[in-house]
């Protein structure tokens, strides 16, 4: 028996099981899922450094929409802008002692919250099928 397309309910179901819930349990480390992405993608980089330009891409995110959020962590001093010497015209977003900090406490609950809302709930036949589906609307591994 085929599936058939998903539908709008079904849609909003898997956003919410894997979306929403583990932002409810990083919630009780005030962070957002979009404050943890930020965080997590600027902890990759080795000085925990990455333009603003490099940043977007690796979240996905339009520029404008990287620099208000940038702002908003910036307030509560969880990164911090710095002129990029290679761009005069470019800044570069440094993830601060504070940033670390909240990162270090919340990825435990957040690795928690998305294995017990997504990744536990699949057999290693449905996480092996979720790879290739992943690929071919990606265009590679």
């Amino acid at each position: 028996m085929r599936a058939g397309p998903p539908d709008r309910h079904g849609d909003r179901l898997v956003r919410d099981t894997a979306v929403r819930s583990p932002a409810q349990d990083l919630a009780a480390h005030g962070l957002s899922e979009p404050d943890y992405e930020v965080l997590s993608t600027l902890s990759e980089r080795p000085d925990g450094t990455s333009t603003l330009r490099e940043q977007a891409a690796r979240t996905g995110w339009s520029r404008s929409r990287l620099s208000r959020h940038a702002t908003r962590l910036e307030a509560r001093g969880l990164i911090r802008r710095a002129p990029d010497p290679a761009d005069g015209r470019g800044c570069l977003l440094v993830l601060t002692a504070t940033g670390w900090e909240a990162l270090r406490e919340a990825a435990p609950t957040h690795l928690v919250s998305v294995r017990r809302h997504f990744i536990d709930r699949f057999d290693p036949g449905d996480l092996a099928a979720l790879g290739r589906i992943t690929e071919k609307i990606t265009g590679g591994p």
